[in-house]
């Protein structure tokens, strides 16, 4: 189809948006529109210029003739700190504490609009590491592992407390709960998932960081690679942390449960953001 400037510049950035971190060649948007690769790169350039100023992201160009572009979706710092600071003043409703320090999160997992302003956040900061699919575990991480992945562009996997007919044979462990110090298993189709695959581990609310542990013993029985954490909250105060390294956006700092008072801070998103 030929279309003028406008037209194509629209279109294109529709494209982008909706296919990131896939290479695209010059030549498929040169034969889409019927344009010289001279117009579509010039057009790219106005895109990338666009994607950066407002933070969307930004445009990648692979030089050599397997090359082309690809689109990497990113977030502004300030832009960040406004999410996780209505995130924070959600969550520190009274009404959310539930027994055991826990917070009540359903309404926010189910909010579209901030779970794929999530998902952003978390593809942005670990948008440079190579990761083959995003790992969760039933049920309240999986609006966030789908709002990741779409932005990386890679498939999910759902670990689950006990096996499904539908899923064929699977392996399954045991782990140790960081928080009740309870024995529990956990299970995934061994379809699921090829030996070697680098995974980013997504979860809605760490403590101890038990199941998130589980997840990585999980990983080992397929020989697969940890390529990174990241949780939407974690506690401070907890005696012994089963997992180091990790990305959390908001921090559970405190809970009065007769005063119904709830404190909250920043998580270390933001160091793991600035770093070079």
């Amino acid at each position: 189809m030929k279309l003028r400037r406008s037209g194509r510049l629209v279109d294109m950035t529709n494209y982008m948006l909706n296919h990131p971190h896939s290479l695209v060649p010059l030549t498929y948007f040169s034969e889409r529109y019927q344009s010289a690769k001279s117009s579509i790169s010039e057009d790219l350039t106005i895109i990338k210029q666009t994607f950066e100023q407002q933070g969307v992201g930004s445009l990648q160009t692979v030089p050599g003739a397997a090359g082309g572009v690809k689109f990497v979706p990113g977030m502004h710092i300030e832009e960040a700190g406004a999410i996780i600071d209505s995130i924070k003043k959600r969550m520190a409703a009274p009404d959310r504490l539930l027994p055991g320090g826990y917070l009540y999160l359903t309404d926010i997992l189910g909010d579209p609009s901030i779970v794929n302003k999530v998902g952003r956040m978390f593809a942005s900061v670990f948008a440079e590491r190579k990761i083959d699919v995003v790992m969760t575990v039933a049920t309240k991480g999986i609006p966030l592992a789908y709002a990741v992945a779409n932005d990386l562009n890679v498939p999910v996997i759902i670990v689950r407390k006990d096996s499904k007919v539908t899923e064929g044979s699977t392996v399954s462990i045991n782990y140790v709960s960081g928080s009740s110090k309870r024995i529990q298993t956990m299970v995934l189709a061994k379809r699921s998932l090829k030996e070697g695959s680098n995974v980013l581990i997504i979860d809605d609310f760490m403590k101890a960081g038990g199941t998130i542990n589980g997840m990585v013993s999980l990983l080992e029985e397929f020989q697969a690679k940890v390529a990174g954490i990241g949780v939407l909250v974690e506690t401070k105060g907890v005696e012994e942390r089963l997992v180091d390294e990790y990305i959390s956006l908001v921090k559970l700092t405190g809970v009065d449960v007769k005063g119904k008072q709830i404190e909250l801070q920043e998580g270390n998103f933001f160091d793991a953001a600035k770093r070079p």
